[in-house]
């Protein structure tokens, strides 16, 4: 079992930058991939960023590519999404997940946040 809770979210200007962190409970948090996902009002929730349970790979959607940065550390039971160059469409609840291997489709998670808010104004 494992319960994830995320921080870090606000309100931030065009082009500025917020880092939201997941931290998990459990002690095999370091044996799970881990995700973001986000949901803008509206919209269904998609995905975002993933990365193995050893950090040695990474993924993300084509719309976040080059301005965010997933991240984790293991001995924190931490998980790290760095958001640069923050766009008005990215606005969104962001919800980190976990799962038993890296994937980009939201039924291959098993456990999920209960997300933070992500306001960015133009």
């Amino acid at each position: 079992q494992v319960q994830l809770v995320e921080s870090g979210g606000g309100l931030v200007q065009a082009g500025g930058s917020l880092r939201l962190s997941c931290a998990a409970s459990g002690r095999t948090f370091s044996s799970y991939a881990m995700g973001w996902f986000r949901q803008a009002p509206g919209k269904e929730r998609e995905f975002v960023a993933t990365i193995t349970w050893s950090g040695g790979s990474t993924s993300y959607a084509d719309s976040v590519k080059g301005r965010f940065t997933i991240s984790r550390d293991n001995a924190k039971n931490t998980v790290y999404l760095q958001m640069n160059s923050l766009k008005p469409e990215d606005t969104a609840v962001y919800y980190c997940a976990a799962a038993i291997s890296i994937g980009m489709v939201q039924y291959e998670y098993d456990y999920w946040g209960q997300g933070t808010q992500v306001t960015v104004s133009s």
